[in-house]
């Protein structure tokens, strides 16, 4: 859904529609939950609890996927449009952009904290029906806020469907798969300033994957008849196709990080759920709350990365961005790895912690802080340096798509740990043993799965060296090509400094 929302908005829709999508979504969840809450207290043996009805059920999944599609959409989309806002061809502009993408992560981590501590809140004190008029609330307001800066927006024109495109490119290749690919310079483009692709500057030709550079070189059928996109493509659009490719292997190993993020939601929770939660006053701290730590530490790493880290690094590397966005993604990848070694340790101490003939442990919930801490740490150099990096390496035409990609990764990181959780447990439990991860956690070795992912980290991350070490970034055409007449441009330099100052 993140690859299909991120391809629609830069072809069909505006960058809102998502947003409107997520809202129709969670409209849809208050009325039906509203509709439940006049049965309250069903169950209790004087009220009896009515029947789910199949358009209730139909109503409640068609709102999760819109939901979902929605937020799919969105967070790609935002990003890409917010990095859109800033010109490429001016020097101080690129460093702007890339604090945008740290900040554009605080925003959404700020939002997260509401969410993960009153919204989880009212869910554990069954005010669900609350929750989603707080949850209304909060996405028409952002809504209305993104609206009222509509005319002053920096409009780009729409470069269309890529998929096309990366298709046609394969096909020609194909076609004249026994053709000897041309040099560089004589392969075929178009003159002028822009590409054949409406609104996306010229790419520079690459040595990588000359296969592909068949699809571009001119053949004596080619001279004969009108240009066929099918049969002979432009250096620009062969570029793109490249680009895909050498984004790939990347992206793969972003995917077992993702992995890594969704236990934030799955095990840290139920290992919390044995712990003890009691806090000032009998106050017990739902599980699940405990993601406030890894969101606080987003925020503070968010901040002293921008402003110690970043200036630090830039003296000793020359690069005013600190570090590149591979170097932060890898950094990321080894501080993923300590916070599940952080897990283990914690469990382990646990288990040392059980109260005999109880399903919890007296080891108190706070242990978790480490790991949630080192998650959120680690986030600001994956997510922020994915957002950066496939912004910043995708061509003009691609870029939904390109950022599309970060919130692709998450989800099949999430289909990834739930896969490996079930191969875990189909292998461990066997015989009289419970497996590793029971319904009864103290029966199982929770610390040895932590311990399964942190060495798949591992894994993982050499292989993300050995990609990193090869990978050829994006060589744009220095010319720029002119924003749509609805734009930036029109404002006056001295608003467009003011902001960049801000930044």
């Amino acid at each position: 859904m993140a690859l299909a929302s991120g391809l629609a908005p830069s072809t069909f829709f505006p960058s809102s529609v998502p947003s409107l999508v997520t809202l129709i979504g969670v409209a849809m969840l208050l009325v039906l939950f509203f509709n439940s809450s006049l049965y309250l207290g069903c169950g209790n043996g004087t009220l009896d609890c009515m029947p789910t009805s199949t358009i209730g059920v139909a109503i409640f999944y068609l709102s999760i996927y819109m939901i979902a599609f929605g937020y799919g959409g969105h967070q790609p989309t935002l990003a890409t449009f917010g990095a859109d806002q800033f010109d490429d061809s001016i020097p101080k502009y690129v460093n702007a952009k890339g604090a945008f993408f740290s900040y554009f992560y605080f925003a959404l981590n700020f939002g997260s904290l509401f969410s993960n501590t009153i919204l989880v809140y009212f869910e554990d004190s069954g005010h669900w029906t609350a929750g989603f008029y707080v949850s209304f609330g909060s996405a028409v307001l952002a809504l209305i806020l993104y609206l009222l800066g509509t005319k002053r927006y920096r409009y780009l024109k729409p470069c269309g469907n890529p998929l096309p495109r990366v298709a046609q490119v394969f096909m020609a290749a194909i076609k004249k798969s026994k053709v000897v690919p041309a040099n560089g310079d004589e392969l075929y483009e178009v003159d002028g300033p822009e590409s054949a692709i409406k609104g996306s500057r010229k790419i520079l030709h690459s040595n990588g994957c000359r296969f592909l550079d068949k699809a571009a070189t001119i053949t004596d059928e080619d001279t004969k008849e009108s240009k066929n996109p099918w049969n002979l493509c432009t250096v620009t659009q062969v570029e793109e196709a490249k680009c895909l490719i050498r984004m790939l292997p990347i992206w793969v190993c972003t995917i077992m990080y993702s992995v890594v993020f969704a236990q934030m939601a799955s095990l840290f929770v139920q290992q919390g759920d044995v712990m003890n939660s009691t806090i000032v006053g009998g106050f017990h701290l739902p599980a699940a709350s405990m993601s406030a730590f890894d969101i606080l530490s987003v925020l503070v790493s968010t901040g002293l990365y921008r402003q110690i880290l970043v200036p630090l690094a830039g003296r000793f590397s020359g690069n005013p961005k600190g570090l590149t966005e591979l170097q932060r993604m890898g950094t990321g990848l080894v501080i993923a790895m300590l916070a599940m070694i952080a897990a283990a340790a914690t469990e382990i101490e646990r288990l040392k912690h059980v109260v005999p003939g109880q399903k919890h442990s007296s080891l108190s919930i706070f242990w978790q802080i480490p790991q949630y801490i080192l998650v959120g740490c680690s986030e600001v150099f994956m997510y922020v340096g994915q957002l950066e990096f496939f912004n910043s390496q995708s061509p003009d035409g691609i870029k939904s798509l390109g950022s599309s990609l970060c919130m692709a990764s998450i989800s099949l990181g999430n289909f990834g740990s739930s896969l490996l959780v079930y191969m875990v447990m189909a292998i461990t439990r066997k015989g009289e043993s419970p497996g590793w991860i029971p319904d009864d956690l103290n029966e199982g070795h929770m610390d040895r799965f932590y311990f399964l992912i942190a060495a798949l980290t591992a894994i993982d991350f050499l292989i993300y060296l050995y990609g990193a070490k090869w990978y050829k970034f994006i060589q744009i055409d220095d010319i720029a090509v002119e924003p749509s007449n609805n734009s930036m441009g029109v404002q006056r330099k001295e608003e467009e400094d003011e902001i960049l100052d801000r930044v």
